[in-house]
């Protein structure tokens, strides 16, 4: 099962720069060429996006893939220790 944590996470770090860059989700989506439906289900976590997807969102946003993905302004109890992994269940 997909971690929802970095999802909501991401969308929330979208939905932050869009509001600051002062964009309507359909402004986002023409700079993006997403669907504006599809920002939505992103800024709500309800979307697993492709890498290159968020590297278009990073272009939109004009900043670095690396700065794009710095939740750490958003939570500051992200870790990577929050993150639940496959992996992690077979321990059980």
């Amino acid at each position: 099962m997909v971690n929802k944590f970095i999802l909501k996470e991401f969308g929330l770090r979208i939905r932050e720069l869009r509001i600051k860059d002062n964009l309507s989700q359909e402004k986002l989506s023409f700079k993006t060429g997403f669907h504006r439906t599809y920002i939505g289900m992103i800024e709500r976590g309800e979307r697993n996006i492709s890498l290159t997807n968020i590297a278009v969102f990073s272009k939109a946003f004009e900043m670095e893939i690396s700065d794009l993905l710095n939740f750490k302004n958003q939570n500051q109890e992200l870790s990577y220790r929050n993150y639940e992994f496959k992996t992690d269940k077979l321990d059980e």
